[in-house]
């Protein structure tokens, strides 16, 4: 098969070798877009990550294409609708950090309750003065989970290290799990009212877009902190920036943003005001919550340690070579948590 990988780093490409011989593989660093799709076309398989566009649009170009295999859990970059009208197989992989992106939402939550980056730039300016630093302690807190999947166990498992207190929301409660890591499943009204810091671990779909919006900020506690791992759209980031400028939001941590491929530089904004491609007002209040100092944000980068880069690689390449041996594994649409 004719296989081009997108957004493949150098160190990334010697995983792919044992694919080599029986199938002819591309190595391309540039995400799939509109704009290059015209170059694959001969491609049988697409190995994308999650800055690719796999929209309509895009996937009619590719003829030939018969399976795509990406290097994600999430899939809300494929039109997953067109795949099964063209007959295209789409396999994604299901596990590969769960402890990854939960130590990323402790890294969040204790930058914010210890003032870590104020104080690593003061002293690094030469300034060891505490005013303004101090911090608050996550013993005897509670963390709402949003979303308790195999991410979300993971996270409140390290929360009760700290000897947190744990309320959850989720669609599917799992008592026995309850109750081997001691927290409360609760209607979701309680846990906003209820919790001091909420962290979020729902799959972006329908029924989670803007999940956290106006109405759920209302229903929460003055001063809560907000973590988001998850994917951008689950909350409305429009929202977010008002309950941080009335104060109902104390601190944010977010790795993922809406528009987050749009916003890689500034001339984005400018190009966004004629091709109407991105949302400006979103994109300039993204801008703003980059330089508020309540709020840390990362590249979309919770998922980004070599050992779960290694299982990223291993299962994609176990994806492409099941398909190959017509035997398909981990093929969407299927249960996302």
């Amino acid at each position: 098969m004719n296989i081009i990988t997108f957004e493949i780093e150098e160190w990334e490409r010697q995983a792919f070798e044992s694919l080599k011989g029986k199938h002819r593989i591309e190595f391309v660093a540039a995400p799939l877009t509109t704009e290059n799709a015209g170059v694959y076309t001969d491609a049988e398989v697409v190995c994308p990550f999650i800055y690719s566009d796999l929209s309509a649009d895009v996937l009619q170009h590719f003829s030939r294409l018969r399976l795509i295999a990406t290097r994600s859990t999430g899939f809300d970059h494929i039109d997953l609708r067109y795949c099964k009208e063209k007959d295209i197989t789409v396999c994604n992989v299901p596990v590969y950090g769960d402890n990854t992106v939960a130590e990323h939402v402790f890294a969040l939550l204790l930058a914010i309750s210890h003032n870590m980056i104020a104080a690593v730039d003061r002293t690094r300016r030469g300034d060891f003065s505490l005013k303004g630093l101090q911090g608050f302690d996550l013993l005897g807190k509670t963390l709402g989970v949003i979303g308790v999947g195999s991410i979300g166990r993971c996270v409140i498992e390290i929360a009760k290290g700290f000897r947190m207190e744990v309320l959850a929301s989720d669609m599917r409660p799992d008592e026995k799990a309850a109750i081997r890591l001691g927290f409360r499943y609760v209607e979701m009204d309680e846990l906003l009212a209820s919790s001091d810091i909420i962290t979020l671990h729902v799959p972006s779909n329908e029924h989670t877009r803007n999940l956290i919006s106006h109405d759920e900020f209302a229903r929460m506690k003055e001063g809560v902190v907000l973590i988001n791992t998850a994917r951008g759209d689950v909350l409305d980031i429009k929202a977010l920036a008002r309950a941080i400028g009335e104060g109902k939001v104390a601190a944010a941590g977010l790795d993922v943003l809406p528009e987050e491929g749009g916003i890689q530089e500034e001339a984005e904004l400018l190009r966004s005001v004629y091709d109407k491609k991105h949302d400006l007002e979103t994109m300039l209040l993204t801008h703003i919550l980059l330089h508020l100092r309540n709020v840390i944000i990362t590249p979309h980068s919770a998922f980004n340690t070599r050992e779960a880069v290694d299982r990223i690689l291993s299962t994609t390449v176990g994806n492409i070579a099941a398909f190959s041996r017509g035997e398909p594994e981990n093929v969407l649409p299927g249960k996302q948590r």
